[in-house]
């Protein structure tokens, strides 16, 4: 699915300079590169501030933490996501309601948001899926009505654009991973929170460690959310690379669709009109998903299934009462969708053998 090694090779001389030079000054825990980072990402994101944290999962808890949601509070989110999304949410005391997706997108459907509004509703946690960015003007006009925080799980789009503007910097804070499979990865686990709300990046800044400020001197509760220097320093050497990694995925991503066109059952991603995608993952729908997954493992080419079993259906779930059939649209994509890879190192020729693969099972 991906080849880090690849990518690490045309980088090589200055990631390790990089690194080498965070291990002469022994500055690990809030080095310099943290704040550069920081700086580089608010700029890059359209948003007046950035907090480096310890990983797209604490971005997300540390964001509901800040705004005060937790116990008795309801936020509404997708359940055709990675866990991350529902899990931080009930880690922070607070119940995730799930409403159904778009068919074509993957991502949650803004038409089925109202109907799941109640007054215990607190927030709203869209997922940018597979790269592409939800459609947030409904999301963020119905938000606005009922007074909810809105936070985006960008943890796969950075970079992705919506009319123009940059995931994150929509709504009331963006969280971004930079778990190495990402477009921008790091050397290990590493996130990120954008708003443009300095008070609350303040907040975020103290509920990364601890919540304390000045240190020793806790005000609230926090947690050790810290982002590494060593990862700080790694993500500021790729980071200039960045759009032109995304820019390779789009290219690789047109190459699979015109490999498809003239084949009917292969479903490939729609991306809308007013979203660029950064394509952090190339999902088709296929029938007999399965099946085609074991055929291509049986010719050594890498493949993924995000996701399998949709979060309403986990077991750790039951208790929020949700049944088989509640969320049908997610459930058939957890059945028929199937992650190709789509990293800009890929060859054309490998493009093709992968295409012509699934082409020639489902022939």
């Amino acid at each position: 699915m991906l080849d880090l090694k690849a990518q690490f090779a045309s980088i090589k001389d200055e990631m390790m300079s990089a690194i080498e030079a965070v291990m002469e000054s022994q500055y690990f825990i809030n080095g310099p590169a943290v704040k550069e980072l920081e700086g580089a990402i608010a700029e890059y994101s359209q948003c007046q501030a950035a907090v480096g944290v310890s990983s797209g999962t604490d971005a997300l808890l540390g964001a509901l933490m800040a705004l005060g949601i937790g116990a008795g509070d309801e936020v509404i989110t997708t359940p055709y996501t990675f866990f991350a999304t529902a899990g931080s949410i009930w880690r922070a005391g607070a119940r995730p309601v799930f409403v159904d997706i778009e068919a074509d997108t993957f991502n949650i459907d803004p038409a089925k948001l109202e109907a799941a509004v109640t007054d215990k509703t607190k927030g709203i946690m869209p997922v940018h899926l597979f790269g592409q960015m939800a459609d947030m003007d409904p999301i963020m006009a119905i938000a606005e009505q009922h007074g909810l925080a809105v936070i985006e799980d960008a943890a796969q789009a950075i970079g992705a654009e919506y009319k123009g503007r940059k995931a994150g910097s929509v709504g009331t804070v963006g969280c971004f991973s930079f778990f190495p499979s990402k477009n921008l990865g790091t050397n290990g686990d590493g996130g990120m929170v954008v708003t443009q709300d300095e008070e609350l990046g303040d907040r975020l800044r103290q509920c990364r460690n601890h919540g304390s400020k000045p240190k020793y001197y806790h005000k609230w509760v926090g947690g050790n959310f810290r982002l590494d220097t060593l990862h700080a320093a790694a993500l500021l050497v790729k980071i200039k690379h960045l759009d032109a990694w995304s820019r390779g995925r789009r290219d690789n991503a047109a190459k699979y669709n015109e490999l498809f066109a003239d084949s009917p059952a292969v479903t490939t991603p729609v991306i809308r009109e007013e979203n660029v995608s950064i394509y952090n993952q190339y999902v088709i729908r296929v029938p007999r998903r399965d099946e085609v997954q074991a055929h291509l493992r049986e010719r050594k080419i890498g493949n993924a299934v995000y996701y399998p079993l949709s979060l309403h259906q986990q077991e750790c779930f039951a208790g929020l009462g949700y049944q088989e059939g509640d969320f049908p649209v997610s459930e058939q994509a957890a059945r028929e969708s199937l992650a190709l890879p789509v990293y800009p190192e890929l060859t054309d020729e490998q493009i093709a053998y992968v295409a012509g693969t699934v082409k020639e099972f489902l022939a």
